[in-house]
């Protein structure tokens, strides 16, 4: 199975704009810049998508993990909060912090820590923002 999405950019930093495309069109043309990123402006940013995509594949992946162990989650609710920090001339997501509140009957507090942790560490998207990235770049005229 392969998924993708694209981003096209236009102009400078500060005064260009972006947008950003899902293959299912979820995300079509979503636009995105200095303002969505760094300040409080509209749109969406990186950062933001990397925490819907984790808070996702987390709450898939505890239900997988739960219903390994016998136990049906009846509701799974998980926020991200990814921090983009200024390092150097840059700026990295230093953390990203994953709260999980779950209704599952007939668990008890320990299972579900150890499941929650596993499934931490074991998610998809856990595992990608641990992954070595390929670059094919080109110049174009």
């Amino acid at each position: 199975m392969k998924k993708s999405a694209s981003a096209t950019w236009t102009g400078g930093l500060k005064d260009g704009q972006g947008t950003i495309s899902t293959q299912t069109g979820v995300l079509r043309e979503a636009p995105f810049g200095f303002k969505s990123r760094f300040e409080d402006g509209p749109g969406t940013n990186p950062e933001e998508l990397i925490g819907a995509a984790l808070a996702g594949c987390f709450s898939m992946a505890l239900s997988l993990g739960l219903g390994n162990a016998g136990l049906t989650p009846e509701r799974i609710d998980t926020k991200a909060q990814v921090t983009l920090d200024k390092q150097g001339d840059g700026f990295a997501i230093t953390t990203i912090a994953l709260n999980c509140r779950a209704r599952v009957p007939g668990a008890d507090a320990d299972t579900f820590q150890r499941i929650a942790q596993e499934t931490k560490q074991g998610c998809p998207v856990s595992k990608v923002l641990r992954a070595d990235i390929s670059l094919d770049a080109a110049l174009e005229s």
